[in-house]
This record gives C-alpha cells, structure tokens and sequence, in this order.
C-alpha cells in the first residue's frame, strides 16, 4: 500500500518514515509537513492512506482530511495524533477519518491499523474508543433513530467499537452475508457512506 505521512515535527515525520519503511508491503510516497502540502502530495501521488496529525499550521489535519475524503475517495485517512479529547476525535470522524490512533501507539499497533484502514475496516484506539463510550453512555436516546432495528442497532454498536464484518457474525451469531445486509439497510436508513461515517453516527446517538 502507498502511504503519504503529515505531521509539522519533523523528527516525528522521519521517525515516522523509518518505522514505516520497514513495514512488508508498504511504500511512504511523501510527507508533509501541513494539511494544505498534504493536499498537494496526494493529489500528486494518490496514495492508499494518509497517515494525518491533527495540529498543524496553515491548514489542520480536520480540513486536510474533509479536503482529501471529498477530492480524492479512494484515499483513506488514519488520525495519528497527541490529542484523545472528544472535540478531535468528533470533528476527525465526522471529517471522515477511518482511524484514530495516539502517539503513544507501538509500531505493531500501527501497522495493524494501516492493515484493516487499507481493508476497508475502520480502527480506533483503544483510549478513543473508551472516550466515545463514555459520551455515548452519557444519554441514551428515548428510542433508535431513522427507524433501526434492535438488531441494526446491534451491528451499528460493532462497528462502532472497530469490529469487521466477520467478527460481528461471530460474535452474533449470524452469517457474514447476514451482517452485510444488516449494515446496508442501517446505511440506506441513517445515509451513511462508510463505516467511519457510521461510528461517528452511533456516538452522536448514544
């Protein structure tokens, strides 16, 4: 997979490129030092993932990323940043992120998380998902929206804590087609695109 790494330390950025370099199957295209040179290189490299920080001068990592979601699909973006606050993690899902990590992540939990972003999964800290629960546990909506099922609702909270298609039907004990169907009605119903558009929608209902 082509990566493209963006983030304004330089010493993270290298060190950044130098784990990622040693990864099997995975090519760093560029980097960036800012959201609006990131626009550039991936307008001009179309990796498969940016692996994007949050703060940044002249342009940040949240408009980077709405930016790239919009003028490039086919290139996904994973949060690798300092910060776990429910403000950046809201506005970088909404924005379209397909991953959040922190800086404390290891190298493994890195690559993993290229791995199943590269997929088509989404993958979300474990601190981050802790947060999300957190707000989602603090109001519970009276009843399910856009007219979800129980069972809807079941597969919608799975992907929302990073589960694939096959560990839901696992841990539900259904087929894998069954899940597929599920998550395209619960998509048509709420006008969800992906599946980080959908974590973003079951926290923002509790």
């Amino acid at each position: 997979m082509k990566v493209v790494v963006v983030d304004d330390q330089t010493v993270v950025r290298e060190g950044l490129e130098l784990i990622l370099g040693l990864l099997p199957d995975v090519s760093v295209v560029g980097s960036a030092a800012n959201g609006s040179d990131a626009l550039e290189l991936v307008a001009a490299t179309r990796p498969d993932i940016v692996l994007m920080d949050l703060r940044m001068p002249r342009m940040d990592g949240v408009e980077a990323t709405r930016r790239i979601r919009t003028e490039h699909p086919d290139t996904q973006v994973l949060v690798l940043t300092t910060y776990s606050d429910d403000e950046s993690i809201l506005a970088a899902l909404k924005a379209g992120a397909r991953g959040y990590l922190t800086k404390n992540a290891r190298a493994t939990e890195i690559a993993d998380a290229l791995t199943r972003v590269h997929s088509g999964e989404s993958h979300l800290d474990p601190a981050v998902q802790r947060r999300l629960v957190e707000l989602a546990t603090r109001d519970k909506p009276a009843s399910l929206p856009d007219g979800l099922t129980p069972r809807e609702l079941d597969v919608l909270r799975l992907i929302a804590e990073g589960r694939s298609n096959a560990e839901i039907a696992t841990q539900l004990y259904i087929t894998e087609g069954t899940v597929k169907t599920h998550v395209n009605n619960l998509f048509a119903k709420a006008g969800l695109r992906d599946r980080a558009q959908a974590v973003t929608y079951a926290f923002r209902h509790g």
